[in-house]
């Protein structure tokens, strides 16, 4: 059964740091490039960061770019993806959602997905 579990969501204060995890299962998710979108109320789902399945190539918005920091684990049968968030502001409230695809791409067309987890950044 694929699974993809996020975590470490909650609400933190303009200036504050969260760590998102997900925990992907079911499948070889080492070989699979990774990704963690956000989706805010009233607005479409975004990448936010990408990481390839070796880590050696990543992405960001530019809107994180110098605040967040994406990273895995492929060490384990069960491959761990990370997003630390420093310095977080208002703007990047969302439900962040983790996804893998085979390719590594900057759409929204990735082939497996989590329930997302909630961030809240307060004034």
């Amino acid at each position: 059964q694929v699974q993809l579990v996020e975590s470490g969501g909650g609400l933190v204060q303009t200036g504050g740091s969260l760590r998102l995890s997900c925990a992907a299962s079911g499948l070889t998710f080492r070989t699979y490039a990774m990704a963690w979108f956000r989706q805010a109320p009233g607005k479409e789902r975004e990448s936010v960061a990408v990481i390839s399945y070796g880590g050696a190539t990543t992405y960001y918005v530019d809107s994180v770019k110098g605040r967040f920091t994406i990273s895995r684990d492929n060490a384990k049968n069960t491959v761990t993806v990370y997003l630390q968030m420093n310095s977080l502001k208002p703007e990047d409230t969302a439900v962040y959602y983790c996804a893998a695809n085979l390719r590594f791409r900057l759409d929204s067309q990735w082939d497996y997905w989590g329930q997302g987890t909630q961030v809240t950044v307060s004034s």
